[in-house]
């Protein structure tokens, strides 16, 4: 055999003859001979190496053990039918409160009725009102009302505490009665009896109350949900007393405010002179907006008589008739009128019988250029008088603007004291609204105090009744449960003690009643001549150093540590006996750690043998991108050990000089504690694969001498690996066997 990656040169020269001589004295006799051979040892698979839980088994040993499962489970049931007859019954009674925040309209504000809606619509608010069912102080007063502190049912200590009790609070598992007061005593059993929470997505209340005697559990419920309602009355009661308490007092101090700041007004104002005339405006802004309004109609005016006095002005001298309405209005030049009128008619008339020069006509022509006369004089006299209006208008526009000036200076000067005024005014103002408001909070608080029954914040929808059935102990449940729980209990102790027994080591156990029968029945096999040679036959005691060997072998790799997590087996002796020893090595290994084999050879059908699926695909298919991990590896029959093979039957192994593989051995380093590399004779692997961050186990042929041994050694360390161990002998197959001989570590 060659090793493909050693280095060639004199030492490999050396190697060939040592391993052609022993070829050499290693071949068997042809003729048949009889020997005492030790039987075959075939272990027998472990189901607790396996992974796999046995259901029979588990089955076959409740079967066995019922005596276990079936009396504890009949204790309990008697013992929970006699507890649960023992205990004194309680009767439970129940009254539900709906929370609808009430409020009587005439006394309530229109301001703060959408407050309170939004209040008693919260979730949380009706939360905070089951605290108040469950308050100390309603508690003492339904204790009180009740009498409930002179029952022992209430107060333990009345009826005698029994020793039980006092050696359980001796350590600390309960309280003493003696060491509370009789107050907490009474409270501690109260509250243990009162249950009160919240309908889900509603505003209803329900107490719960729990007692021996059903009518005192009716009137205990009734009492919590009445006292609840009187104390939600009182306390708006103490509320409102306590408003109007306190709004009497800034009553008194505001009334004071209000008379000091409208008197500081008052005083302020004569002083200034700033009297208020009508609409609260002063004398001073009154007088000056009354001169400007007589300062408009005064300009007004004076331009109105300006503009018809040039008008008339503007006709006389143009000659065209006067239409002015001062002209036309005026009592003279309407007579004028007329008259002219009058003789246009007659000269009109005249003129229709007499000439021009006829002294009637000459008579009326001029009566009528006389009248024209006097109606231009007329309206002279007209502009003249309206120009004299203009300039009486013009006179008192420049007096009215001389008193519009000395009032505007006089309010300039007072503008200051104004702003003070205002400013006082303001804040007599503001304390007299305070006041007011005041006022009418007081009179709504002391309405409120005097009304004895205020509505409270709920009302009781749902009165408790009297109950005729227990509410403690549900008796069926108990004891359904008790005896449910010991039948289980006691069967997962059964099946643990089971379980424990199936998953301990048994390969060993195995393994040693078959060779020790082997040591006693010899039997006959034909030695037959073959093209291979045969191993020589072992005897028992060199099996046993093969395991020792192996073993030591084994600890010496587990207590080194991550050094020894990828190990390659190689050699010169057969394909079957390199395998075999990789796998003894590997279930030694695999006993308290996680190792994987990978077959790199697929020169001995003797992993196919061991793994629960011969027909898995291997690297091969891997690298092919056919089969996944999960795929690939597979488990060993008589251990916990994964195995690797190269590939399903006729594969390619070219394929094995992929750099990919080595990708896949770092992987699976990372995932395991141990990578043994099965690589034969290693005549087609890369050396990168097989020596990179490794350690060499070397199968040698038996027939090796020492010398030939050696030099192996050092020319693996030469080659990269960081440790050689060689074996000294190889684990055989056996010779009467069909296939390879299955040896369990």
């Amino acid at each position: 055999m060659r090793l493909a990656f050693w280095r060639a040169g004199a030492d490999k020269a050396v190697i060939e003859r040592a391993v052609s001589k022993a070829k050499h004295e290693a071949k068997p006799e042809t003729k048949p001979r009889v020997e005492a051979r030790p039987a075959p040892v075939v272990a027998q698979p472990a189901p607790a190496e396996s992974g796999d839980i046995d259901l029979h088994a588990l089955g076959g040993a409740l079967a066995r053990k019922r005596g276990w499962i079936i009396v504890p489970t009949v204790l309990a049931l008697v013992a929970s039918v006699a507890v649960v007859n023992f205990i004194t019954p309680r009767y439970k009674s129940e009254s539900r409160i709906l929370i609808d925040g009430r409020e009587n309209v005439f006394l309530r504000p229109s301001s703060d009725r959408s407050t309170e809606e939004r209040q008693a619509l919260d979730p949380e608010a009706v939360t905070s009102q089951v605290q108040l069912v469950l308050s100390r102080d309603l508690a003492r007063e339904i204790i009180r009302k009740n009498k409930l502190a002179e029952r022992p049912e209430f107060d333990p200590v009345l009826q005698g505490v029994s020793p039980l009790k006092s050696l359980a609070a001796m350590v600390g598992i309960g309280r003493d009665p003696f060491s509370m007061t009789p107050e907490e005593r009474v409270l501690d059993a109260y509250y243990d009896r009162l249950q009160a929470y919240a309908v889900d997505k509603s505003r209803v209340i329900v107490v719960e109350f729990q007692s021996q005697d059903p009518e005192l559990a009716v009137r205990v419920a009734n009492s919590i949900a009445d006292g609840y309602l009187v104390l939600q009355q009182n306390a708006r009661q103490d509320q409102a007393r306590n408003a109007s308490q306190w709004l009497s007092g800034e009553i008194e101090n505001l009334r004071k405010k209000v008379s000091d700041a409208e008197a500081k007004v008052e005083d302020f104002r004569s002083k200034s002179s700033l009297f208020v005339g009508t609409n609260n405006t002063t004398l001073s802004n009154q007088q000056m907006g009354e001169v400007n309004t007589q300062l408009n109609n005064a300009r007004s005016m004076k331009a109105d008589a300006e503009s018809r006095a040039r008008l008339i002005k503007e006709m006389l001298q143009s000659g065209k008739p006067i239409e002015a309405s001062e002209v036309v209005n005026s009592e003279l030049m309407r007579r004028l009128s007329e008259q002219r009128v009058t003789l246009r008619a007659q000269l009109a008339e005249q003129s229709s019988t007499l000439l021009g020069n006829h002294p009637r006509i000459k008579e009326l022509k001029a009566q009528l250029g006389d009248l024209d006369n006097q109606i231009r004089d007329e309206a002279a006299k007209i502009s003249r008088s309206l120009e004299s209006d203009a300039r009486i208008a013009g006179g008192r526009v420049d007096g009215l603007t001389a008193s519009l000036d000395q009032l505007k200076k006089q309010a300039t000067s007072t503008n200051g004291q104004d702003v003070q005024l205002r400013a006082l005014d303001r804040e007599a103002k503001a304390q007299r609204d305070l006041l007011e408001t005041y006022l009418g909070k007081y009179r709504e608080a002391s309405t409120r105090e005097s009304i004895d029954s205020a509505p409270a914040e709920g009302r009781i929808i749902s009165r408790a009744i009297v109950s005729n059935t227990p509410a403690y102990p549900k008796k069926l449940p108990i004891v359904l449960i008790a005896t449910l729980a010991t039948l289980l209990l006691s069967s997962g102790l059964v099946v643990t003690g089971e379980l424990l027994r199936q998953t301990a080591p048994r390969a060993i156990a195995t393994l040693a009643p078959a060779a020790r029968a082997a040591r006693q029945e010899p039997v006959v096999n034909p030695v037959v001549e073959e093209a291979a040679p045969l191993q020589p036959a072992m005897t028992p005691d060199a099996d046993v150093n093969e395991f020792v060997e192996i073993g030591q072998l084994a600890e010496s790799l587990r207590s080194a540590g991550s050094a020894a997590k990828k190990v390659t087996v190689l050699g010169t002796a057969s394909g079957d006996a390199i395998t075999l020893s990789t796998l003894t090595l590997a279930r030694h290994l695999a006993r308290d750690a996680r190792v994987v084999v990978v077959d790199l050879a697929a020169s001995s059908p003797t992993i196919a043998a061991v793994s629960v699926d011969p027909t898995a695909p291997g690297l091969a298919e891997l690298m092919q991108g056919q089969a996944s991990f999960a795929q690939v590896i597979t488990r060993d029959k008589l251990s916990r050990l994964h195995l690797v093979m190269a590939g399903r039957p006729g594969f390619d192994r070219s394929l094995l000089q992929s750099p990919r593989v080595t990708l896949a051995i770092d992987a699976l380093l990372r995932a395991y504690d141990h990578v043994l590399v099965d690589a034969g004779s290693a005549e087609d692997l890369p050396a990168e694969l097989l020596t990179a961050n490794a350690r060499a186990v070397v199968v040698p042929d038996p027939a090796m001498d020492a010398d030939a041994r050696v030099l192996m050694c050092e020319q693996l360390k030469a080659v990269g690996f960081n440790e050689v161990t060689m074996l000294s002998r190889p684990v055989q197959p056996s010779e009467g066997m069909e296939g390879p001989r299955v040896v369990a570590a």
